[in-house]
């Protein structure tokens, strides 16, 4: 180990690597869900310790602050799953793990096999400020329309995860007489 970003390239490896197993083999989803947080934060981290800063700032913004928002929300507000089984079968462990091994073994076999050369440490410039502008002026439509298309599949789940109630008249569900 040359210094501390070793170290810290080992325990958020470990951490990213230790809670995708656990979010693989868990068989409660909300501590699959949970693992899954780790595992983003894990990949975050490393995209910080390679200055990777637009990079990291979207893996916690997008799968921290959405995708594993919109699991959980689908777990405990849908009104569908009540009769479901919550609960992640994990059937095939043993083939599983024969491929992981077997991965794990090319990966280590390519990581350790060919000579590496090495270059000069480069000095990182923060990508942020160019990735905005150009955001805000040359690819403006395109966020614009993903925002809204975004909205859209927002207020279509809000609407399909809304509880069915006979009470309330739908007439626009209603066939004419």
């Amino acid at each position: 180990m040359t210094g501390p970003a070793d170290v810290i390239f080992y325990v958020l490896a470990a951490l990213t690597v230790g809670s995708a197993i656990f979010v693989a083999t868990l068989p409660n989803i909300i501590y699959a869900a949970v693992a899954l947080l780790f595992t983003f934060c894990g990949v975050a981290g490393l995209y910080v310790l390679v200055s990777a800063d637009f990079l990291a700032a979207t893996q916690v913004l997008v799968y921290v602050g959405g995708i594993l928002v919109l699991i959980m929300f689908a777990v405990f507000l849908s009104n569908r799953i009540s009769s479901v089984k919550l609960s992640n079968p994990v059937h095939f462990r043993l083939p599983a793990a024969a491929i992981c091994l077997t991965l794990f073994g090319v990966l280590a076999y390519t990581a350790i096999s060919p000579a590496f050369v090495l270059k000069q440490e480069i000095t990182y410039q923060p990508t942020t400020a160019r990735i905005g502008e150009l955001l805000m002026t040359r690819y403006l439509l395109p966020f614009e329309v993903a925002s809204v298309l975004l909205l859209a599949a927002l207020i279509g789940a809000a609407l399909l995860s809304r509880p069915d109630r006979p009470d309330i008249p739908r007439p626009d569900m209603e066939e004419p007489k």
